[in-house]
């Protein structure tokens, strides 16, 4: 059957991840961190991708992006062929570095992006990487609030500075089990979409322990 094809929202965010082949990219994530720093910014002023939050984890990475252009794949093919060469460069080895293309999910609502800027930034908190999620080195977020330099160019973040102390008690909030699996579920699919019970929704997720 033939793959369907792609429809662009080039005025939505879209949540975008790619798992490297092995279980740790095969350089220092520190290192790892600086070469997909470069590239993000080269794709941000190359392509006209506006990032809104991104998060490398240990053999994989999240990224909340917007593609104006409706250059998805373009952008997103010259970043992954790109950062891949720089590793395996830095790694001295001819090896693959991504396990397969990457992920993509739109964002239609609100609601959606504020889930998925949870997830996204909870992630090294999940994965027993970080107490906090503003401990966490290797995230835009890390950078947004002024413990770093943050080379990445990332758009003006609302929901962040908006309430910086009640945003952060959010994201540390850990959420429902039932949370969690419905949006990890909604992101695997190409259109976000939350499947819980209608008893369990709320009008905003900054106003609940849950994403």
């Amino acid at each position: 059957m033939p793959r369907k094809p792609f429809l662009y929202y080039p005025e939505l965010p879209y949540h975008i991840t790619a798992r490297c082949i092995n279980r740790e990219w095969f350089i220092d994530s520190f290192e790892v961190w600086h070469i997909m720093e470069n590239y993000l910014y080269f794709i941000s002023k190359a392509f006209g991708v506006e990032i809104f939050s991104f998060v490398l984890m240990a053999n994989h990475f999240h990224l909340i992006a917007r593609f104006p252009k409706a250059n998805i794949s373009e952008a997103m093919a010259y970043f992954m062929r790109e950062t891949s060469r720089s590793i395996s460069k830095d790694a001295e080895r001819i090896n693959q570095i991504y396990g397969s293309r990457f992920f993509r999910t739109a964002l239609k609502t609100n609601q959606h992006f504020l889930h998925t800027y949870k997830y996204v930034y909870r992630n090294p908190v999940e994965a027993g990487q970080a107490q906090h999620v503003e401990d966490y080195p290797y995230s835009t977020l890390f950078g947004k609030l002024g413990s770093v330099k943050l080379g990445i160019p990332v758009v003006n973040d609302v929901t962040l500075f908006s309430d910086i102390e009640r945003t952060l008690k959010w994201l540390n909030t850990n959420p429902l089990d039932e949370h969690k699996n419905a949006v990890k579920k909604a992101l695997r699919k190409p259109i976000f979409k939350l499947a819980i019970k209608r008893s369990l929704r709320k009008p905003h997720p900054l106003e609940f322990d849950a994403y």
